[in-house]
């Protein structure tokens, strides 16, 4: 539940590492705004949008005492304490606070998992980056398609022995297949526009059921096996929470036509993974591409690493160079709805917890 308030004194507390130059453009952008930026309080990070930073910094007891300082003293947290739900736990305690902008765009994970009272879930407004990435998952997600529809896999296998098969094998064509999105959202919505251009006919499902244009048909999710049912690939774009926990399971597996390609650029817990390893193993999925598991990092005991129809991918697809930038652009235009009392993009609902 949103709870803003105006203030002309506002102090913004950076918790997570990020460029300086970006700091200095949220401050150019906002110069009435107090920004706190102490880097050396805030681990390096390891790669573009590493959000956590080097998991061996450590601060000396002067610095935890003073990054806690900083950010108690903030009306507006850009990023969770620690990048984690422990310290978003942690801060929750500042009556001071009223608005984070998280890094992630299933942010609704950590703050379930921080497992606030209700009523600082009610006085603290956190919003999400989704929208951020759904280029680049867009992207993975096409990638996941032809992936399935061109035999990739397959081809990887026998270059790997230096096989070249006696018989040729067709392939599939994008075009002109249908695809099922589930989560019609900003990723799902940018995922059509990509499988659009490859000549693929869109339907989808979304928890309020609209006619949407560029999808042929939006239903719920009781309507997902009638449209599975003559599909050629299914997307998952929803995020994890106890409404999708296990959303795809053996009953939409079974409703499948054979040869169905599964691409998850969602959450793991949205699908079944005992209930896939069988629609694998029987030829309901002929391709699934994944980068999102119940338990991360992938446990070496899944039989989802050996499997040679499936791809596994250690939940990067969102990642790109132009993260950061994009967070901070976004954070910058909030920041002015926040100031005018408007209200925020991407609010995390306090109690689904997307």
């Amino acid at each position: 539940m949103m709870n803003i308030m105006t203030t002309n004194n506002l102090t913004v507390a950076i918790a997570v590492p990020l460029e300086a130059e970006l700091v200095e453009a949220i401050r150019a952008a906002h110069p009435a705004v107090t920004v706190l930026y102490e880097p050396e309080l805030l681990p390096q990070e390891r790669f573009p949008a590493d959000h956590a930073g080097d998991p061996a910094f450590v601060r000396t007891p002067e610095q935890e005492a003073r990054y806690w300082e900083l950010l108690n003293s903030a009306e507006v947290l850009y990023g969770f304490p620690n990048e984690n739900p422990a310290g978003l736990a942690a801060i929750a305690s500042s009556q001071k606070l009223q608005w984070i902008q998280a890094m992630a765009a299933g942010a609704g994970g950590a703050v379930k998992a921080a497992n606030l009272p209700a009523a600082d879930l009610a006085r603290i407004t956190v919003t999400s980056s989704a929208g951020v990435h759904a280029l680049p998952l867009a992207e993975f997600a096409m990638m996941g398609v032809l992936n399935g529809f061109k035999r990739t896999a397959e081809l990887a296998a026998d270059q790997a022995v230096k096989n070249w098969p006696e018989l040729r094998t067709p392939t599939r064509l994008a075009s002109g297949s249908s695809v099922v999105i589930t989560g019609l959202g900003e990723i799902g919505m940018e995922t059509a526009r990509l499988a659009r251009a490859l000549g693929m006919k869109v339907n989808g499902t979304k928890r309020n059921v609209e006619p949407i244009d560029g999808i042929e048909q939006v239903t719920d999710t009781a309507g997902l096996p009638g449209l599975v049912s003559t599909a050629d690939v299914l997307i998952n774009t929803l995020p994890g929470t106890p409404y999708t926990e296990k959303m795809i399971n053996a009953e939409i597996f079974n409703a499948m036509k054979p040869g169905t390609v599964l691409v998850n650029v969602g959450r793991g817990t949205v699908v079944d993974e005992d209930a896939l390893l069988e629609a694998l193993n029987n030829g309901q999925v002929s391709y699934a591409c994944l980068d999102v598991f119940a338990v991360e990092p992938l446990p070496a005991t899944s039989p989802l690493w050996d499997h040679p129809r499936v791809m596994v991918s250690p939940h990067t697809s969102a990642l790109s160079a132009a993260e950061n930038r994009l967070i901070a652009e976004r954070f910058i235009k909030n920041l002015s709805s926040f100031q005018a009392g408007e209200p925020l993009l991407h609010i995390v609902d306090p109690v689904h917890f997307y």
